[in-house]
């Protein structure tokens, strides 16, 4: 059994709740990063990504200098570091999402696993997991 913490990125890049939505897109560009854990102290609160920005922020007008946690997920799937990673892989699948943020049992933030992460340690197992977050949805229309 293959464990989270053996594949995930240690010391994950985090950004602080009351930080801008600006501060969120200038740590992203300076790590070469699409999605940042957002955290009160050392817990988790939430989780924002590129997309987060584009869609939540730009597209309905919030102010950049609104704090991060107005345009941020806040309901986080995340996994413990000594968590099996098939079964961090099938809730990336079943929910479609491509990062989870890792605690210890503290649930302090201590990492985060990507499918990149998956698939330099695994790379047929990636495939599959790739394609069930990848599948397209059905706008709510």
């Amino acid at each position: 059994m293959t464990k989270v913490a053996e594949v995930m990125t240690h010391d994950a890049i985090s950004i602080r709740a009351n930080d801008t939505i600006r501060q969120a897109a200038m740590m992203m560009a300076e790590h070469e990063v699409g999605s940042l854990p957002v955290c009160d102290g050392e817990e988790l609160v939430g989780t924002v990504t590129d997309r987060d920005i584009a869609v939540r922020a730009v597209a309905s007008g919030v102010d950049p200098a609104a704090p991060v946690t107005e345009i941020a997920t806040q309901h986080v799937q995340w996994c413990y570091e000594d968590d099996d990673i098939n079964d961090v892989k099938r809730k990336m699948a079943g929910r479609r999402i491509r990062r989870v943020p890792v605690l210890d049992h503290k649930k302090h933030l201590v990492g985060i696993v990507s499918l990149g992460d998956i698939a330099t340690s695994d790379g047929a197992g990636a495939a599959s997991t790739l394609r069930a977050v990848s599948r397209p949805t059905k706008p709510d229309r």
